[in-house]
């Protein structure tokens, strides 16, 4: 373990007596509740507020450039911070947190005992312990009696960050000394970004041991056939690989080894805003159970009755809760390799279809694009309306090497394991998100994703799309044509042609950066967009 981990003023923090290590889920409530941090909702579930930050702030995250990130880090995505401001920063949060109490959990992230990284989690608040504790994998009995932490998180929400000492610009910081081996977070109770830390380091040391880190959720058949969920926030990761008939091997970040696929968490970290019962149940079960964290979630103040459709705090209102929530859950975290690899967008341009079939080539296209809509809430400073974006590799804020390392393993993993690739629009139909467009229905991309994994969509006729080149189905049982076809589902057809090559000019522009990188194939379909733009 590096030297800062098992510096003296760590060493002091844990053998303080206001330290408190590995407590259980129902003490960490209790403490909660006694603390003031959080309440209970009538259902049992500990609802806290996370105050101004109600989501990421990507703007306020750096990672330490030094002797071994200088040249392997992707300053163009990542904010390089001073060994020298870090030093400070570290130093004044050991000092703030000298006199309070602190809870420790120590967790794995990664299922996969080859590939799993040990780390040990100082936070400030018993809600954000709990939170954690959830979201990684919480070793047995056997593991803490020998657990060594490689990583150090201190999260400190009452400390705020002095731009000008610590060489950021806000109060809010949430950095990352990898050749130290530490995790500082500070100003920002937004429980998000712990996880999200862990998950940035394991995008930055797994692809040196070939093993492909992936912002997705996965799931697996009776047959043993799995499906990866590629996903930004909001695009349906956590909603369409919750289902019933097949295995949750988890919803949000996963490693694809040479054993196949492996959970980086022990838990799931749901969207809960407008949850439905009827359309999400599985999930929906879980705001009702005791240990559930809900973040920003409109509490009744008397009955403590919740109101899953209040979004007066944010629209990113959160549910983190063990996986075992989900009754249909992996005991295991791993898998093997996968048959289906889908792409999730929520496209607020109304173009794009509900399901299409890619090659291998377009599959590398929209994975270095990682076109979506940015929904409400979801990142500090966002309005209320979706945004349009390109988040390369579905993840580019989590992603610490350049985007070709991420899409070569990829490329090389989809060859091997001859896997079926698919892109699915959980966004708007019939026109843009602005202009009369309608979400699409879970009901209906369920059905979709069924006749995808079980095969069934594989006999059906295919039609090319004339601007992006993917093949769409010519016809789904129970499925409408028009809704297969955008521009058969717009009233202005002309409005849809006008639309389509916008968004084509979009792709066509973002993807100029990574021509130097990929192969012959991958240009190929990069240049039938451009063409197709103009």
């Amino acid at each position: 373990m590096a030297e800062i981990a098992n510096s003296t003023n760590f060493r002091d923090l844990e053998k303080a007596n206001a330290v408190r290590q590995n407590l259980s889920e129902p003490r960490l409530v209790e403490l909660s509740l006694l603390r003031g941090e959080a309440r209970l909702s009538c259902d049992g579930a500990l609802v806290a507020l996370t105050g101004q930050h109600t989501g990421r702030s990507a703007s306020d995250k750096y990672v330490v450039k030094d002797a071994a990130t200088e040249e392997k880090v992707w300053w163009e995505a990542n904010k390089a911070l001073s060994p020298e401001a870090f030093a400070r920063l570290r130093d004044d949060m050991l000092a703030y947190a000298a006199n309070k109490e602190l809870f420790i959990q120590d967790l794995w992230g990664g299922a996969d005992p080859a590939h799993r990284l040990p780390v040990r989690v100082f936070t400030e608040y018993a809600w954000h312990s709990l939170f954690i504790r959830h979201l990684l994998i919480r070793p047995d009995a056997v593991g803490l009696k020998d657990f060594a932490p490689e990583f150090t998180i201190l999260g400190l929400p009452g400390f705020k960050a002095e731009p000008a000492r610590h060489g950021c610009t806000s109060s809010t910081i949430i950095a990352i000394d990898i050749s130290r081996r530490l995790v500082l977070i500070a100003g920002t109770s937004y429980a998000g970004e712990m996880k999200k830390s862990v998950f940035t380091l394991l995008n930055y040391l797994l692809p040196e041991k070939g093993v492909m880190p992936m912002h997705c959720s996965a799931n697996a058949g009776q047959k043993g056939d799995v499906a990866i969920f590629f996903g930004l926030s909001g695009t349906g990761k956590t909603t369409l690989s919750a289902d019933s008939s097949r295995e949750l091997v988890g919803d949000d970040e996963h490693g694809w080894g040479e054993n196949g696929i492996f959970n980086f968490e022990g838990g799931c970290y749901a969207k809960v805003i407008k949850l439905s019962r009827e359309a999400e149940p599985e999930i929906y079960a879980t705001t009702e159970r005791f240990g559930t964290v809900l973040e920003n979630v409109v509490c009744h103040p008397e009955t403590g009755a919740l109101d899953l459709d209040d979004d007066r705090y944010t629209e990113n209102t959160r549910a983190a809760y063990p996986i075992h929530f989900i009754p249909h859950a992996s005991e295991t975290g791993r898998v093997g390799h996968p048959a289906n690899v889908i792409m999730l967008t929520a496209d607020a341009f109304g173009v794009l279809p509900p399901i299409a079939k890619l090659s291998p080539s377009q599959a590398m296209y929209h994975f270095l694009s990682g076109f979506t809509a940015r929904l409400a809430g979801t990142e500090k400073g966002m309005g209320r309306e979706p945004e349009p974006t390109f988040s390369t590799c579905f993840g580019a804020p989590f992603m610490p090497l350049h985007p070709s390392v991420y899409g070569n393993l990829l490329r090389d993993l989809i060859d091997k394991h001859d896997c079926d690739c698919w892109l699915v629009n959980t966004g708007w139909n019939g026109g843009p998100a602005s202009a009369g467009g309608k979400r699409m229905p879970i009901k209906l991309t369920r059905t979709l994703l069924h006749a995808a994994l079980d095969g069934s969509l594989a006999e059906s006729e295919w039609v090319h799309d004339p601007v992006f080149g993917f093949r769409i189905p010519k016809a789904v049982t129970g499925v409408e044509t028009n809704v297969l076809f955008p521009r058969e589902s717009w009233p202005d057809k002309a409005a849809y042609d006008a639309q389509a090559k916008r968004l084509a000019d979009l792709f066509r522009d973002n993807f100029r950066k990574f021509l130097p990188y990929v192969d012959e194939r991958v240009l190929r379909a990069a240049e039938h967009i451009a063409g197709a733009a103009g």
